[in-house]
């Protein structure tokens, strides 16, 4: 692929800085001298870059004083930003991927982008509603072209709280794309692009895999307020079992937190499951530490499988079982859908789903020898 002129990567890097704030109107930007020195090149091409800014009329050049941002210009330094939205970003690996992969498309595409109202990813690691509803505010004021919005769990509250942050957003004029999850409760689906996996296949493909190993007692393992995907992967396990002519246990949607002891006591008291599929990848591997502690070993004793396929899938004490999110992929057709929303408004709202992937490691027990795996699953079958 060929590369952009550094100039432009100079002159996108300011913008999104006057964007975000930290250059005010009438501010004073870094000399040349300092712009040299910052990005590693030469004068001539720091000059080039202050000279399309100030062809778009960002900025002004003072003889003998130095490069100042221009007054009454917010329409036009925020033409071209967009904006993530993406409450827990700092805490959710796939999220980190996603994002990061869409800040190299937002580059190459001219650009801007703020990360949760900074342009330092880093910067946004506040998860809860309050500090998102500042950020949309700043988005607002700063009329940004348009924001990547994967809604909040785990809170209460949430879904009354994601909807109406996305309704600001619109009243504001500014096009919404939702990544990985709907602002409702499945199967309800909101007036927004959408840009995810398909869950429910994912669930059944998971449930699938197990049955065929020889689980009939399978049980759901999930934190309180998840998000609304999470119901779609139920559903998907529901129609593995229908179709298999299992009948699940009454209860057999266990809601909880994987490291609190008690409930993960009540979870393997009596081998009531022969396998735990949790909601995402961190439930399993807490749950799989919090097992052990207990002296219950995967999959000697229990099968367990994930979700998303985190890095530290294949880093916990037994390599997760999962199922593969594939993030590039996401960042790049929400980019897109954000790009044809920008150029067609009143496009029909999409919802494009991606087909996920199996992927098949030591915690499900698929390697176990088959006299083994037979022992494990026969008393569950008692």
């Amino acid at each position: 692929m060929k590369t952009k002129p550094k100039h432009h990567e100079i002159s996108n890097h300011l913008q999104t800085e006057i964007a975000a704030g930290r250059y005010g109107e009438g501010a004073r930007l870094p000399s040349e001298n300092q712009l040299v020195d910052q990005f590693k090149v030469s004068r001539p091409t720091v000059a080039r870059a202050l000279r399309d800014l100030e062809a778009q009329g960002l900025i002004e050049r003072r003889a003998g004083s130095g490069t100042y941002v221009r007054r009454n210009l917010q329409r036009n330094t925020t033409s071209r930003i967009l904006g993530l939205l993406v409450p827990g970003l700092a805490s959710t690996e796939i999220f980190q991927i996603i994002c990061g992969e869409i800040a190299s498309l937002a580059r190459v595409n001219e650009y801007g982008l703020l990360w949760g109202g900074s342009t330092n990813p880093r910067v946004d690691t506040d998860a809860s509603l309050k500090h998102a509803e500042e950020v949309c505010k700043q988005f607002i004021e700063r009329e940004i072209s348009g924001v990547f919005f994967a809604p909040a769990e785990l809170q209460p509250g949430q879904e009354q709280a994601n909807s109406k942050l996305a309704e600001s957003l619109r009243e504001a004029g500014i096009p919404v794309v939702l990544i990985d999850r709907d602002l409702l409760d499945f199967p309800r689906r909101s007036d927004f692009d959408l840009v995810g996996i398909d869950n429910v296949t994912g669930g059944f493909m998971v449930a699938e895999h197990l049955i065929k190993l020889g689980c009939r007692k399978i049980q759901f393992v999930v934190r309180p307020l998840s998000a609304a995907t999470v119901d779609a992967r139920i559903a998907g396990i529901r129609e593995a079992l229908v179709r298999h002519r299992i009948e699940p246990d009454p209860d057999w949607i266990r809601t909880g937190d994987p490291a609190d002891l008690k409930f993960v006591r009540s979870l393997v008291a009596g081998r009531q499951a022969d396998a735990f599929i949790c909601a995402n990848d961190d439930t399993a591997a807490v749950l799989l530490r919090a097992m052990e502690s207990q002296g219950v070993r995967a999959p000697r004793d229990v099968r367990v499988v994930g979700f998303d396929d985190v890095k530290y899938a294949t880093l916990v004490s037994v390599p997760l079982t999962t199922i593969h999110q594939p993030c590039r992929e996401i960042a790049a057709i929400a980019f897109r859908t954000m790009m044809e929303r920008l150029a067609e408004p009143n496009l029909t709202v999409r919802s494009i789903t991606l087909t996920p992937r199996l992927v098949v490691r030591e915690s499900c027990g698929a390697y176990l020898p088959r006299s083994k795996a037979e022992a494990i699953a026969k008393p569950m079958r008692n």
